[in-house]
């Protein structure tokens, strides 16, 4: 596997923009949250110049609003106002390589301020949640060392062997969620978006990491340079490459290790529902009726 030609790893430039800051004089960025932020900006939409996304408000949104709630799962002593404070470092950047004029630029930090903000309270609700951010928590919450692989798998055997009315009351537990209702709120429902939460989240992240290989080997097409082995036929190596490395961020986002886990040796704590599953809930629920099959027309001789 060459990943020089394959390219699936982000390259964020998070140290370069670290240092650009404090030659600046500006207040300093945790590094974590900041490398998240590029390395997502990166695998979405946003144009690069000299290495570094350029913000508009569209992107503002999704990354703020509509993504990285998916993905990050700050640590206990980490400000989640921090991703938000990434994003106005990178717009000051953008405005002092004269790639945003005033009035922009006033703009698009005004919606990087609430869009942060509201960022902030995405994160503590729990229907909003994945598998790999919730066990983060989990984790956490429990004084895990999160850096020592035996100790994570030992709370997982322990966490599976609770009856399922004590493991959601580990859940109610959890601090860091707004839980209003306690037990009461981890229903059904809600353990099943988080599982299809994060079946898509991991899928986007795949389908982003493919599209930027791509891109790189267009332009090794386009020098007449050979295509990698691994794209020459099936690709079974490359598909499995591409899991790998979304799996690995996921991981840097949350606890190392933890997603690939998760999907692999504790998939049973960590369902994820196929297309079957989710109609069954919905009938169930009375959320649709679905017709009677001896209520369907006949088709139509020809």
């Amino acid at each position: 596997m060459d990943d020089e030609d394959l390219r699936l790893t982000p390259r964020p430039h998070t140290a370069e923009l670290l240092r650009w800051a404090e030659e600046q004089g500006l207040d300093p960025v945790p590094e974590g949250p900041l490398n998240a932020v590029l390395t997502l900006l990166e695998l979405g939409d946003a144009r690069l110049h000299d290495g570094f996304p350029e913000l508009t408000s569209p992107l503002l949104q999704e990354l703020l609003y509509e993504r990285i709630h998916l993905y990050v799962q700050p640590a206990p002593d980490q400000d989640p106002l921090a991703y938000g404070a990434a994003v106005l470092l990178l717009l000051e950047h953008q405005r002092a390589a004269k790639r945003l004029n005033a009035k922009r630029h006033e703009r698009l930090r005004a919606e990087a301020e609430w869009q942060g903000e509201l960022l902030a309270g995405l994160l503590r609700q729990p229907h909003l949640l994945t598998w790999p951010r919730l066990y983060a928590l989990l984790l956490r919450g429990a004084g895990v060392d999160t850096a020592d692989p035996a100790a994570v798998r030992s709370w997982l055997d322990g966490y599976r062997e609770l009856e399922p009315h004590d493991q959601v009351a580990v859940l109610a537990g959890i601090e860091g969620l707004d839980q209003p209702e306690g037990t009461d709120g981890w229903t059904e429902g809600v353990l099943l978006s988080i599982g299809m939460a994060t079946d898509g989240a991991r899928l986007l992240v795949e389908n982003r990491l493919m599209q930027r290989s791509y891109r790189n080997l267009a332009g090794l097409n386009a020098l007449g340079l050979p295509m990698p082995a691994e794209l020459s036929g099936d690709f079974p190596q490359f598909e499995a490459a591409v899991q790998a490395e979304a799996l690995r961020l996921l991981g840097e986002w949350t606890v190392p290790g933890l997603p690939e886990l998760l999907l692999t040796e504790y998939q049973d704590l960590a369902p994820e529902p196929g297309a079957a599953e989710v109609d069954h809930y919905i009938v169930k629920r009375g959320l649709v009726e679905l017709p009677d099959i001896g209520d369907w027309p006949a088709p139509e001789e020809g």
